[in-house]
C-alpha cells in the first residue's frame, strides 16, 4: 500500500503541472484514469455512496525537452519510477541493476543510456541529433536521466520516436511536456504509439 500511495503522489506531481495562477491544470486530470481489473485495484463498496476505485500503481513515465536558446542547447529530462526502470534494464541487458547503489556507476551508466538511446529518438527541424548523456539521480521514488542536444540555436519542430518501457510493460504511458521559444505544449503516448510532433 505505501508503494501505491507513493506512485499516486509521484503521478499527480509528474502528471500536473501547475497553471500560471499556481492552480492544477484540470485538462491533464484524464490522464490519471485507473485500471479496474481486479488484483489492480478493485472496487470497495461505500454505504451510500456506490462503487470507489482504490488507488493502484500507474506505468508512466515523463519526457521534459526545453529548449535554451542562450546556451543553444534542448535539454532532455526523463523521469521513470526507479523499479520499472530497474526492471527494464534487467530484461534489456539481462543483467543484475541496482540504480541507486550500482557496483559499477560507469557501467551502469552506460546500459542506462544504451537502453534510451535505442528507446527514444528525437529529430530537431526536421535533422536527426545525437543525444549526449549527462547523468541521472534519485528523486522521491524515480530516476530523473538527463540528456542534451548541442548546437540547437532555433527550435521549430521537435519529432519523437519514443518506446520507452514498452518492452516491460504493454500499460506503459509516456507523457511529454516541450517547451520552446516561450511556450509549452504537452502530449501522451499509449502503448503501443510511438510518434508524436510538436511545432513552434
Amino acid at each position: 500500500m505505501v508503494n501505491i500511495l507513493v506512485r499516486w503522489f509521484s503521478l499527480a506531481m509528474l502528471v500536473l503541472p501547475p497553471s500560471p495562477k499556481g492552480e492544477v491544470e484540470t485538462s491533464a486530470q484524464p490522464y490519471l484514469t485507473p485500471a479496474l481489473s481486479e488484483g489492480r485495484g478493485g472496487r470497495n463498496q461505500g454505504e451510500g455512496q456506490g462503487d470507489r476505485i482504490l488507488m493502484h500503481p500507474f506505468y508512466l513515465s515523463m519526457i521534459e525537452i526545453d529548449h535554451n536558446a542562450k546556451e543553444k542547447t534542448a535539454e532532455i529530462s526523463i523521469r521513470i519510477f526507479t523499479e520499472d526502470l530497474e526492471g527494464a534494464l534487467r530484461k534489456f541487458s539481462n543483467t543484475k541493476i541496482d540504480l541507486l547503489h550500482p557496483a559499477d556507476k560507469a557501467a551502469t551508466e552506460k546500459i542506462l543510456n544504451a537502453y534510451i538511446q535505442s528507446k527514444f529518438q528525437l529529430t530537431l527541424n526536421e535533422k536527426a541529433v545525437t543525444l549526449h548523456f549527462v547523468g541521472y539521480e534519485q528523486q522521491i521514488e524515480s530516476i530523473w536521466t538527463y540528456l542534451e542536444v548541442k548546437d540547437v540555436p532555433i527550435f521549430k519542430k521537435a519529432s519523437i520516436n519514443c518506446s520507452l518501457l514498452y518492452d516491460y510493460q504493454d500499460k506503459q504511458v509516456n507523457i511529454f511536456h516541450v517547451k520552446a521559444n516561450g511556450t509549452e505544449k504537452s502530449n501522451k503516448l499509449d502503448f503501443p504509439k510511438n510518434g508524436v510532433e510538436f511545432e513552434f
